[in-house]
């Protein structure tokens, strides 16, 4: 059976990515089930696994070589880009130079998924600040995925075993919030999910949907009426087309365990409307991706936490769980 090849980004060099790219190349449960490409520097590894004592005994892949051999590529492998010498990388250190070389990793995997090289993409963290640094203003890696690929509609998913969400907004100011809501960017969020669970789950999914403001509006009481003039009829449109929907629900009580047991997955409609319950229910194991792109794109759902960079304590369980799903959802 040929694994599926699974891109991964080594995020910010400075940060927690290089050690939990290094730890996933020698997880035999990752590794039996696909073939994880880290697409970072060769030599950024070697020193964090040389400083930590790890294995980094994978096969290594210069630009040139992966264009000749990428077909026949069949166990863990490390795309070495070049970016950056692992010798001048200061742990825990926020610098453009990292910044660039992230985010010429992640455009280096986005290429490789559109070329077909790889079956799906999983990121490590990189640093916003840093990114900006070298000169590159997004939000994120989920603006820059949507943009490369040419998605025409696209939104952030957030999952976990105990709980689901997608995002109508993401990284924006909460003033911003209300201004890009609309009855089609929420009917769009609906769809995304629906499909997207559909295919998980294998099941005709149950979605809630959160109000805006407190209290789901209560009728008006609070906001300017989102609830009645934007959510409510995109709703209505959604279950014009079969999809099974509750809500809107007030926020503070979406995410009640009873609640949790008996949907599938919630439609939020700013970033830590969801996020919130998120980590404090799945930390260490909630997994980031992006719907509606023509490559399957999954993420951790954490920083490079920088104040525990190269010491060895960083914990992989998330981009294990990342990685895992691309491989389900591209091989199903």
């Amino acid at each position: 059976m040929n694994l599926p090849k699974i891109a991964v980004t080594m995020g910010d060099p400075a940060g927690i990515g290089p050690e939990i790219c290094l730890r996933l190349l020698n997880n035999a449960t990752v590794t039996e089930h696909c073939a994880p490409v880290i697409f970072g520097d060769a030599s950024v590894l070697s020193r964090v696994a040389r400083e930590l004592d790890l294995q980094c005994d994978a096969r290594i892949l210069d630009a040139d070589d992966w264009e000749n051999e990428s077909e026949r590529i069949d166990g863990p492998t490390v795309l070495d880009l070049g970016c950056i010498d692992g010798e001048i990388v200061t742990p825990g250190l926020l610098s453009a130079e990292c910044g660039e070389a992230a985010y010429q990793y992640v455009l280096a995997a986005i290429d490789a998924g559109l070329k077909g090289q790889v079956q799906g993409i999983s990121t490590a963290p990189l640093n916003k600040e840093a990114m900006h640094a070298a000169g590159h203003k997004y939000p994120g890696h989920t603006e820059i995925f949507a943009e490369r690929m040419k998605a025409e509609r696209s939104c952030m998913m957030l999952t976990s075993a105990e709980l689901t969400c997608s995002f109508v907004t993401v990284h924006v100011g909460y003033h911003e919030v209300p201004g890009l809501l609309s009855v089609e960017r929420i009917l769009e969020v609906i769809e995304l999910t629906a499909a997207a669970m559909q295919r998980i789950r294998g099941l005709e999914p149950k979605l809630v949907v959160c109000g805006l403001n407190p209290h789901a509006g209560e009728n008006g009481l609070f906001g300017l009426r989102e609830e009645e003039r934007i959510i409510i009829p995109a709703m209505e449109l959604a279950r014009a087309k079969g999809i099974r929907l509750e809500g809107p629900l007030p926020p503070d009580t979406a995410f009640l365990p009873g609640r949790r047991k008996s949907t599938d997955a919630f439609i939020c409609m700013y970033h830590d409307q969801g996020h919130i319950p998120l980590k404090a229910l799945a930390f260490d194991s909630a997994i980031n991706t992006t719907l509606g792109l023509p490559v399957i794109r999954t993420s951790v759902d954490h920083g490079t936490a920088f104040d525990i960079a190269w010491q060895g304590t960083a914990n992989p369980n998330s981009l294990f769980e990342a990685v895992q799903l691309a491989a389900r959802l591209a091989n199903p």
